[in-house]
């Protein structure tokens, strides 16, 4: 679990979010070395049982421009697939307020975010999935049933008119979730979502609450690869 690819704004609250280049790239660098086979989450699901051991989805949150101008060109150098689940309405807003509502540094709303032109060229690139985030990032346990749906209904069918390809894969915002939004994304029509809790899945994962290694931009490479080993953070 990525979020952004780009170096540190110094004193800023979020830089865990922010991968530097260089680490990003030794990191996708070491997987390629070590044989991983890379999938989007949608291929994921679809060749469950039928991958190589050494298998790696690599996902990003929210929808940043540096996942284009700095990680695509990674991606696209060691051919790696990769699944950005966007934010439909994703420019201007200060989601991490959704959360906690002191986070209002306006932080990650000056962070740039990838235009529809920029969404549609990812999605034909052959190596990036497009995922939905919802429409607002929405904090879905604040919502009614219906705001739920919506949320996650519409962000769906936007995501699918502009990239003319079918969206089956979610991410929950915030990783806050219940079982209700689990039953709401299934009658919504993903096939499978991700969250924030960390580990690796065994045989029979449950494709509407999949676990995933949070990559933190203060993590060495020595880090990353223990994290790829164990699923989480030790200590």
């Amino acid at each position: 679990m990525y979020h952004m690819v780009r170096e540190h704004i110094h004193g800023a609250k979020f830089n865990k979010l922010r991968v530097k280049p260089i680490e990003f790239e030794k990191q996708i660098a070491w997987l390629k070395a070590k044989g991983f086979n890379f999938v989007t989450m949608q291929e994921l699901q679809d060749n469950w049982g039928n991958h190589p051991e050494k298998t790696v989805a690599i996902t990003f949150d929210d929808g940043y421009l540096d996942n284009l101008e700095n990680a695509f060109p990674i991606l696209e150098k060691h051919q790696a697939k990769a699944t950005i689940y966007v934010v439909v309405d994703r420019h201007d807003r200060d989601w991490s307020t959704y959360k906690k509502a002191h986070h209002n540094s306006g932080e990650l709303a000056r962070e740039p975010k990838l235009n529809d032109e920029q969404v549609q060229f990812v999605a034909n690139s052959g190596l990036v999935e497009i995922g939905s985030h919802t429409l607002t990032h929405a904090n879905l346990d604040k919502l009614n049933d219906e705001e739920c749906l919506h949320e996650l209904v519409d962000s769906k069918t936007q995501l699918e008119q502009l990239t003319q390809k079918s969206v089956n894969s979610f991410a929950y915002p915030f990783g806050i979730y219940s079982e209700r939004d689990v039953r709401l994304a299934e009658q919504a029509g993903y096939s499978n979502a991700v969250t924030t809790q960390e580990g690796i899945d065994g045989k029979m994962p449950d494709f509407m609450q999949l676990q995933r290694i949070k990559i933190s931009g203060k993590d060495s490479l020595f880090a990353f690869k223990l994290r790829m080993k164990l699923g989480k953070r030790e200590g």
